[in-house]
């Protein structure tokens, strides 16, 4: 089941968890919406503007999206046994059936990220099933305190990572569900593809602390590009998608891009 906006002109200081990046979401006047208790920017700007700026070259901000994580000798098989399907190598990630990610960073080690339609209830649910015995050798990661989480989407996304990161990014190098635990703008990050329909798109998770530093460094590295934040409707009308839409320039028309003039 979709989670779908249960209030819309919901205010950050009415919720108890909210993004690190709250603060430059209001400076860009963005919308924020009440995603079944998860509060997230839902748009910036006109819904079709933004679906053009997501395909093309868009941030958006999802560090109160549910997401977590576990660790342990048994915890491939926990993860089967609840469900899942986790991957059967580190730097890899399978898509679950309810649009939700595992990867697999080491070992022993898994990233769960919630799929962007799913009810946040059913996550919640996952969550609520750890095991209390210490003997089954699997313990919880609470990605959802410790990190940030921000998702660049658009055909020109791999280009402005590489203006950050000296990994190779580009779909040569890099494909559909391959995890990356590297440097991006000097700060330790995971980056995951999921693509949304025909977009590419890469899931970016880094230290809470740099939150504000690392949505900056991305913001100005998309300058070039003519890119600019964009909510969470935009990626899942993406998701949506098995083809990009007609031809459509968004620069005019948004007021948050403001692309760099040549010397």
């Amino acid at each position: 089941m979709q989670a779908s906006p249960s209030a819309t002109g919901a205010s950050p200081t009415a919720f108890q968890r909210r993004s690190q990046l709250y603060r430059r979401h209001l400076d860009l006047d963005a919308a924020f919406a009440d995603y079944e208790g998860v509060l997230a920017v839902a748009a910036y700007a006109d819904p079709r503007v933004e679906r053009a700026l997501a395909e093309r070259l868009g941030l958006a901000d999802l560090s109160t999206w549910p997401r977590s994580g576990c660790a342990g000798p048994n915890a491939p098989q926990w993860l089967a046994d609840a469900g899942r399907q986790p991957p059967n190598r580190p730097n890899k990630a399978v898509a679950q059936e309810d649009g939700g990610l595992i990867a697999r960073l080491s070992e022993q080690e898994f990233l769960i990220l919630q799929g962007l339609e799913a009810d946040p209830g059913l996550f919640a649910a996952l969550q609520g099933n750890w095991p209390s015995d210490a003997a089954e050798s699997v313990h919880p990661l609470p990605h959802a305190d410790s990190h940030c989480w921000l998702a660049l989407s658009g055909a020109l996304a791999s280009e402005a990572l590489a203006k950050l990161c000296a990994v190779d990014l580009s779909s040569r190098s890099f494909g559909l569900c391959d995890v990356a635990q590297t440097s991006l703008a000097r700060v330790n990050a995971i980056i995951l593809r999921q693509d949304l329909g025909a977009t590419p798109c890469f899931h970016i998770l880094s230290d809470a602390s740099s939150a504000e530093y690392l949505w900056d460094a991305l913001v100005d590295a998309m300058r070039e590009f003519g890119g600019a934040p964009v909510g969470l409707e935009a990626l899942r009308t993406l998701k949506l998608r098995d083809r990009p839409s007609e031809s459509f320039s968004p620069t005019e028309r948004h007021p948050r891009i403001q692309p760099r003039k040549a010397p």
